[in-house]
């Protein structure tokens, strides 16, 4: 895998890697381009397109796929990847939800989140990029571990509700 190459301080401005603008022009329209008078709040395509069941969800996620492929295009490191990936899948799985996954979208922004992390480790030098990294990790695996326990709460729920299934049937007959 390609890895962004050390800028010397002297040139860093001269030789900064640019952001495609369209990566950040998709990203405002599909998490905050539209503003709620008098609140502030902001939401996109992806809080309106969801509200279409199956087909809303799956061309928000071919959008935010784009921008994952450009990060992949901009060298960025596997663990960063999959941290864009991992705010992706989790809004496309919560944004499934009918209506909660809609306000969901409003909040999550995956696309800006992902344009952001993707800034941040365009213009970071080593040392920095190395810190970011290892917050990647971190994020990654606190993800995973938050979604084995809700796996194995939702195994215990479905233990204990087959159990009282069972009992009650038993009781029935």
């Amino acid at each position: 895998m390609r890895k962004p190459q050390a800028i010397p301080p002297s040139t860093a401005d001269e030789q900064l890697p640019q952001l495609a603008p369209e990566l950040q022009l998709l990203a405002d329209w599909m998490d905050g381009v539209f503003r709620v008078p008098g609140v502030g709040w902001r939401f996109g395509l992806d809080a309106i397109l969801g509200f279409i069941p199956g087909i809303g969800d799956t061309a928000t996620s071919v959008a935010s796929l784009y921008i994952l492929t450009a990060a992949h295009r901009y060298g960025v490191t596997r663990t960063t990847l999959l941290r864009m990936a991992l705010n992706v899948v989790l809004d496309a799985v919560v944004g499934a939800i009918p209506l909660i996954g809609d306000i969901f979208d409003v909040y999550w922004k995956s696309n800006q989140r992902n344009v952001a992390i993707l800034k941040r480790h365009m213009l970071a030098v080593p040392a920095e990029q190395r810190h970011l990294q290892r917050a990647d990790r971190w994020f990654v695996v606190l993800l995973v571990t938050v979604l084995a326990l809700l796996l194995i709460g939702s195994v215990i729920v479905a233990a204990m509700l087959l159990t009282w299934l069972i009992r009650t049937l038993a009781q029935a007959f």
